[in-house]
């Protein structure tokens, strides 16, 4: 047996008692993982290459800023219906969650599309990766992603004025 069988066959048994008779997608899981760590190594990769470097500091308006935007941008993706096209092939439709939100089910028919369904139906999990996006755009070009981080940032405050117009109409 080669040491590559071996470890193969050790994550296989490590695998079946983590799922614990449930279907779980840790394949799909390490190949989201993956293909994460390889964008973040090739931005890093390609920084040193164009000999770009990350602020000296990051301020609390950065943090603020990036922070709401980053939580606007992970909502219009995981829950938007005009996102949902993004969606729809790890996705099935679930109906209406909220106002402006759909509810969609995960596909579970293979590891991958399990693991992006799920991924692309959480904010919260999504928001490592917007979040990254928007560091990224720091270090290679910071006024155009304080733009876009303005603008949806901006969209993130309009909704909150939204639900808070529509509670006090109801009031009324």
């Amino acid at each position: 047996m080669t040491n590559a069988s071996v470890i193969k066959d050790w994550a296989q048994r490590e695998a079946e008692i983590y799922r614990n008779g449930e279907d779980r997608p840790l394949g799909g899981y390490l190949a989201a993982m993956s293909v994460y760590a390889g964008a973040v190594t090739g931005l890093t990769l390609l920084g040193r290459r164009l000999g770009v470097r990350a602020p000296q500091q990051i301020t609390p308006w950065d943090v603020a800023l990036f922070g709401i935007a980053t939580h606007r941008v992970t909502r219009t993706l995981t829950k938007d219906a005009v996102t949902s096209p993004v969606r729809a092939p790890f996705t099935t439709y679930g109906g209406v969650q909220g106002p402006a939100e759909l509810h969609e089910e995960v596909r579970t028919d293979s590891h991958l599309r399990h693991a992006v369904g799920e991924l692309l139906t959480c904010p919260f999990c999504l928001a490592q990766w917007v979040s990254t996006m928007f560091g990224a755009g720091l270090v290679f070009a910071p006024r155009a992603a304080r733009l876009v981080a303005a603008t949806f940032a901006t969209v993130a405050v309009s909704d909150f004025l939204q639900f808070g117009y529509s509670a006090a109409q109801g009031k009324e």
